[in-house]
């Protein structure tokens, strides 16, 4: 063997760190991408919120956000500044009234505060969002325990879930030393009886089936309880599957009956504790906002997500004047804070460019509904925008466009194109519209299979195979034919 060096040429491209990161910030979506931008602000000296008011903003003589995607960009930030409200200087004398007004205005999840004269104010009087275990701790303490019972008590509630759930062992609900002497079994399972009486029903349960049944007192019937009973404790399989045809035979009752205590179980909580949850829940904000406007469907940037960032001037000017080469740091500062407020830019221009695309393709949506959706890729959005599939795929990934038909994602206006019996061309959104109909206006006693909706769809001259047929269901979040089944009840 010998070795031998060899100089070869060859081109290839690759993505600079600043490309990289507009990359990187095009395919966040709103919420991630403000998160981002405020990381930036608080490590980058030069750049800054923009908290100017909005008389201010019209005569300072300093450039405000450099977020700016055209017309359609200006006229949405103007709509942001003229939504805020304005704000009024206070008079010399103030008002007990106006005072009043202004707790009003504060912010409630502050400390519960007094007025000056010592009198509770409005805002003390709001009720605070409790949780599950505050609300059992108020149970507790009204009831005539014994110190010792108390404490074992509480350390139930203190074990739960958020669903309202027991996942640990009794054995283990106390470290050692904590009681003396330690409980024994019989009064850990006497702590857990007392727990499970409390309000809501099925609080302190350690399966699905011993929730239920903690919430089968609730049924008034005796007959349906009992069935419930035999149901939960036995067959909660079947139970789930809905078959109530099967659960029929090994009771040896009527399918009315057994429907009725089925449709008795799933009414009641099997996570008692979520109503309880503290937390809240994540909405989404539209990046885009569909409007009809002269007789043209046009696509404007949500005021909502449009960031207040601009490059704090009097820092920039300082370091241009005092600047040597000891300050590197500092100008790689500034570098990037240029970058990011063009990278910002750049996002809601390509977002808003895109979405425009897409509702050119996809009026007849906005004017018909799903059923009038075309067929729709990413290549053809690329080609009519001048960018790369990849960046459509970014763009249409996370990021929502609220329409008055609701809010749907970029990519929901996408699909395949399916050829008709007659030459036709359809999308696979329509094809869902139309499934979705078929099993809205279904007799509930005899649902529509997959093959026979299949077949139906066939008749109209769209030919759809039964497993796509399934696919579309499932991904409607609709239940199999033997699960939407409703069985008649027989008359008494």
């Amino acid at each position: 063997m010998q070795s031998s060096l060899r100089l070869e040429r060859r081109q290839q491209q690759t993505l600079s760190p600043r490309l990289q990161h507009a990359v990187r910030l095009l395919q966040m979506s709103s919420v991630d991408f403000v998160q981002e931008l405020h990381e930036m602000i608080g490590t980058n000296p030069f750049l800054e919120t923009d908290d100017t008011e909005p008389d201010e903003i019209e005569t300072a003589a300093a450039p405000q956000v450099a977020v700016a995607a055209g017309s359609q960009l200006d006229e949405a930030a103007s709509m942001q500044i003229d939504a805020e409200p304005a704000v009024t200087q206070p008079r010399e004398n103030t008002e007990p009234v106006d005072e009043e007004r202004d707790a009003w205005m504060e912010d409630g999840s502050a400390s519960s505060r007094r007025a000056d004269d010592g009198q509770f104010g409005a805002l003390d009087f709001v009720a605070a969002r409790g949780g599950l275990r505050p609300h059992l701790h108020e149970q507790l303490d009204v009831l005539p325990l014994p110190a010792r019972d108390l404490v074992l008590a509480k350390a139930v509630v203190e074990s739960l879930d958020d669903d309202g759930y027991l996942r640990q062992p009794l054995d283990g609900l106390l470290q050692d030393g904590e009681l003396d002497p330690a409980p024994d079994a019989e009064e850990l399972a006497i702590a857990l009886r007392r727990v499970q009486s409390l309000e809501p029903a099925g609080i302190a349960a350690r399966s699905v089936a011993e929730c239920l049944l903690l919430q089968l007192p609730r049924i008034p019937c005796p007959e349906l309880r009992a069935t419930a009973h035999a149901i939960v404790t036995g067959h909660l399989d079947r139970l789930a599957a809905r078959d109530v045809q099967r659960l029929a035979q090994l009771l040896d009752k009527d399918t009315a009956h057994i429907e009725a205590a089925c449709e008795s179980i799933r009414r009641l909580d099997p996570r008692p504790g979520w109503r309880f949850d503290g937390t809240h829940a994540q909405y989404v904000v539209p990046d885009v906002v569909v409007r009809r406007v002269r007789g043209r469907w046009t696509a404007m940037l949500n005021p909502a997500v449009l960031p207040r960032v601009r490059i704090n001037q009097v820092y920039a000017e300082l370091f241009q004047r005092h600047r040597c080469s000891q300050n590197a740091e500092l100008a790689t500062h500034l570098q990037e804070a240029r970058w990011t407020l063009r990278n910002v830019e750049q996002r809601f221009v390509t977002i808003l460019s895109v979405a425009q695309a897409i509702i050119d393709r996809q009026w007849r949506f906005f004017e018909l509904g799903p059923m009038a959706m075309k067929p729709l890729g990413l290549k053809e959005i690329a080609g009519e925008t001048g960018m790369h599939e990849s960046t459509v795929s970014r763009v249409t990934n996370n990021k929502y466009m609220a329409t008055p038909l609701g809010v749907f994602e970029l990519k929901y206006f996408f699909s395949r194109a399916m050829t008709s019996v007659s030459g036709n061309t359809y999308s696979g959104t329509a094809i869902r519209g139309l499934i979705r109909d078929m099993i809205r206006d279904e007799r509930p006693h005899a649902p529509l299979s997959d093959a026979q909706i299949a077949r139906l769809l066939a008749r109209q001259g769209l030919v759809v195979a039964r497993r796509t047929v399934t696919k579309y269901r499932q991904a409607l979040r609709i239940d199999p034919v033997e699960r939407r089944r409703v069985h008649p009840r027989t008359a008494a």
